[in-house]
């Protein structure tokens, strides 16, 4: 594709002092978000992959209070960041974990590299590659949105390094492509990507995610994404958001949760009706799409070791919606759980 992105130099620090660009609309950020406040301190992982030298951003958060001696991996949504996390960060701290919640490469403070082959198995690598130069050998995961397919993805593909899986609303629960909805090429989702705005997020996920709902605290992370996708790296960020889109279509783990062996839970926010393509699929396509009241129950029954959460009338991000509910269904879980009890 004839695109012309700028090259970052190896290893260039991504805690370069990019302040953020204010403009009418909302304030701009760089191409590894720089500019954005994170709830704690982004620290940096480099390492080779597909013959690049690339970093991955991750907050590493230790226990307060008493430590249990375990920790969690947080994996954060395609329209998310590690810091949209910040309250099960400190949830989660304050139980005892030590918390790790990194940034996928080609998302938030991590690299975008200008030519990379995504997949899941790709993205569960470089993430397993994090955790061991930490020192982490078990670890429990939680996923979010397209986390819940990369901790997936993870888990059966680590499966003796993970003690427990959770996923709040993960996307994947349904095969879009064989349900019938249409194939859209990198090339369309990159000028997809190029037209947004705070606007059109907004209302997106106002739509989508909370069924028409909306609390004041969500517009910082409207702002988050806004301001990468409208800042100097741009185009880039326009690219590897278009790559990951075509992972997620292309790349379904449905089929395979049957496979998962390790004490799982699904937490649900039933009103939502996130589904990748639906804006472009038929109507009666787009009526058979994301019922996440339905797809939560049904996959539950697929998934061996499985306990089903709902959250009746929530949308896609529970964590976020209501925080200390949310919290307090996942704690009780991983504490009856505990594999080193």
């Amino acid at each position: 594709m004839p695109l012309s992105f700028r090259r970052w130099l190896p290893g260039l620090l991504l805690t370069a002092a990019l302040p953020a660009i204010a403009h009418a609309d909302g304030p701009a950020y760089g191409p590894e978000l720089q500019g954005f406040e994170y709830p704690y301190t982004v620290k940096h992982f480099a390492f080779q992959s597909q013959g690049q030298s690339l970093q991955m951003g991750y907050m590493d958060v230790a226990a307060h209070g008493k430590a249990n001696g375990r920790s969690i991996v947080l994996m954060h949504g395609k329209n998310f960041c590690g810091a949209t996390w910040d309250s099960s960060i400190k949830a989660l701290s304050e139980a005892g974990y030590r918390v790790i919640a990194p940034d996928q490469i080609g998302f938030c403070t991590s690299s975008k590299p200008e030519h990379y082959q995504y997949s899941f198995q790709q993205l569960a690598t470089n993430t397993q590659q994090l955790l061991k130069a930490l020192g982490i050998q078990k670890a429990t995961l939680l996923g979010h949105s397209t986390g819940g397919m990369l901790a997936t993805r993870y888990a059966l593909q680590y499966p003796e390094q993970v003690e427990q899986l959770a996923m709040v609303n993960p996307i994947g629960l349904e095969d879009w492509k064989a349900l019938g909805v249409p194939y859209r090429t990198i090339d369309q989702w990159y000028e997809r990507e190029l037209k947004l705005t705070a606007d059109s997020i907004r209302t997106y996920e106002r739509n989508t995610y909370y069924e028409g709902r909306w609390k004041p605290e969500f517009d910082r992370w409207v702002d988050m994404l806004a301001g990468l996708n409208k800042g100097p790296g741009q185009k880039q960020v326009a690219w590897n958001s278009a790559l990951i889109y075509d992972m997620i279509f292309t790349q379904p783990v449905y089929y395979e949760f049957k496979n998962l062996k390790m004490p799982t839970l699904l937490l649900i926010g039933t009103s939502d009706s996130t589904a990748i393509g639906s804006d472009i699929a038929s109507p009666e396509v787009k009526a058979k799409l994301g019922h996440y009241d339905v797809l939560g129950k049904e996959v539950a029954k697929l998934i061996p070791h499985s306990t089903l959460v709902e959250f009746p009338g929530m949308g896609h991000a529970p964590q976020m919606e209501e925080p200390q509910q949310f919290h307090q269904a996942l704690l009780a879980w991983l504490s009856k759980n505990n594999p080193v009890q």
